[in-house]
Order: C-alpha cells, then sequence, then structure tokens
C-alpha cells in the first residue's frame, strides 16, 4: 500500500510529466489525479497514474502516465448491461509506450514482464507507440502496456469506463487505490 508521502510524490510526478508535454490542469484535476497501485505494492514497477477529465454513459477521456518500465498489468474490459465492454484508443504523447493485446506473440518484444509476474502476463502481441501514434483497442480483449526508458505519457479516448467491473488476469490486483499514512 502507498503511503499519503509516495501517493504525493507519484502526484506531482505526474502534473511534471502533462505539463512538458503541454497538459494544463485546473487546480482540482491535478489535486484529483488517481494514483493507482493496484494493490501490488510495488508501484513503480505496476501501477500507473491518471487523470479522468470525463466519464458519462456515453464516452470517456484520460491521461495516463506511466513511470520508467512502469508497467500496467495485464486486464480486460467485458461487457456490462448492453455494453460489449470498453473501446480505447490510446495515443502517445511522450516516451514509447510497449502495448500488448491478444494475437499473435511478437517475435522480439520490447516490454519486460514484471519479475515475479510472469503467469499474469500471458499476450505478447506488442505495438510500440511512439509520441503521435495510436491504437484501438477491442472491447474485451486482454492487454496490458508499459512505458519505455523515459516514462510515458498517454492520452486515452473511450466509451464509458466501468473500472470496476475490469478483469485481471493476477487475481490480486485491487483496482482502487489504498492509500496509507
Amino acid at each position: 500500500m502507498l503511503t499519503r508521502a509516495q501517493a504525493e510524490e507519484a502526484r506531482l510526478y505526474a502534473v511534471d510529466a502533462l505539463q512538458k508535454v503541454g497538459v494544463i490542469l485546473t487546480p482540482d484535476e491535478a489535486s484529483a489525479i488517481e494514483v493507482a497501485d493496484c494493490g501490488l505494492d510495488e508501484f513503480s514497477r505496476q501501477g500507473m497514474c491518471l487523470v479522468t477529465y470525463v466519464n458519462t454513459n456515453r464516452y470517456c477521456a484520460k491521461e495516463l502516465v506511466l513511470l520508467p518500465r512502469q508497467t500496467f498489468p495485464q486486464h480486460r474490459h467485458p461487457p456490462v448491461g448492453d455494453s460489449p465492454g470498453k473501446q480505447e484508443t490510446f495515443r502517445c504523447r511522450s516516451g514509447e509506450v510497449y502495448l500488448s493485446i491478444s494475437g499473435p506473440e511478437s517475435n522480439e518484444p520490447r516490454a519486460q514482464v514484471p519479475p515475479g509476474s510472469e503467469p499474469y502476463y500471458t499476450v505478447r502481441n506488442e505495438i510500440v507507440l511512439r509520441p503521435g501514434e495510436q491504437f484501438t483497442i477491442p472491447p474485451d480483449t486482454w492487454h496490458w502496456f508499459q512505458a519505455g526508458d523515459e516514462g510515458a505519457v498517454v492520452s486515452e479516448f473511450s466509451s464509458t469506463s466501468t473500472d470496476d467491473a475490469d478483469i485481471f488476469a493476477n487475481p490480486r490486483i485491487i483496482r482502487a487505490p489504498e492509500i496509507g499514512e
């Protein structure tokens, strides 16, 4: 579990990374940055920071900030009610993002599975995104992503986000962040 001091350090990192790519946050947005450690107590390896601008019953827009080589674990967005599941487009703003999705395994993937978590990273069809490049992930598709050596900022545009319904390959993952003293 992250401490308040660790969460604040991560939040400030995210604010700085977003400012460097020209994203201006209101004070309320900056203070509401979500620091998601996935309940694994290894935020620098697995987790991310995110800003949610809007999330309605029709669409969602977010900014994702990853530390150097930080990974967000393998998951999928299943159908919810009449929705087929969240469809999302990732657009890289800075750094490199190694996006792994279901499909044929890439010959020489650049992403490195966090040690000790190998059983929970099963999809290895890698798409490399650099600034200005984007990729759309279909609903209910297994995927995970990792920043390159410089970290990354990614804009996400999607259908409605229902994070509480996401299914993770690792059963230990807790999507809602927990911050301790």
